[in-house]
């Protein structure tokens, strides 16, 4: 039985925690941030069909029903969150009707504006990056409880294999 995640999921894992630290630093610079949008919703999509094949190590010792139920929680939101943060800013930037650019190419867009629709989008998309701040720590000092206070395995599933 593993113990830890596979290869692969550990390291969209964390390559996605790096896009995510970029993009939400490259806000004012549109074709990385868009960019790193449409990569981290390619590689969360990716993740979830990985996570469908590969199910999760277990936790030892294993946590008490209420801590698991609040992880699947948090695990989902961060699902959502990092699934639909792109999905809005790819809609959003469609919709206004000019050229964009994501990793150096022109995107296609609408051919007319609907900025009544952009400016709705765009709320919702910096609420929910906004929010991102609140996840991602909920989600590091998660990861953090559960090595150092309860003393299980979570943490050390998703750090990447030590080189021999």
């Amino acid at each position: 039985m593993r113990t830890k995640y596979t290869s692969l999921q550990i390291g969209i894992h964390w390559l996605v925690f790096l896009l995510i630290i970029v993009a939400y630093c490259a806000m004012e610079i549109n074709m990385i941030h868009v960019s790193c949008g449409i990569s981290i919703l390619v590689l969360m999509v990716t993740r979830l069909l990985v996570r469908l094949k590969f199910r999760a190590p277990p936790i030892q010792p294993k946590p008490k029903a209420m801590v698991t139920g609040m992880s699947h929680l948090g695990h989902l939101v961060v699902y959502l969150l990092f699934i639909a943060l792109p999905l809005i800013g790819i809609v959003m930037m469609y919709n206004r009707g000019s050229d964009w650019f994501a990793f150096g190419m022109v995107m296609p867009h609408a051919a007319e504006s609907n900025f009544d629709l952009v400016d709705v989008l765009k709320e919702w998309h910096e609420t929910l990056a906004n929010l991102g701040y609140f996840v991602i720590g909920l989600h590091a000092v998660a990861a953090l409880m559960h090595h150092y206070f309860w003393k299980d395995n979570t943490l050390l599933r998703m750090m990447p294999k030590k080189r021999s």
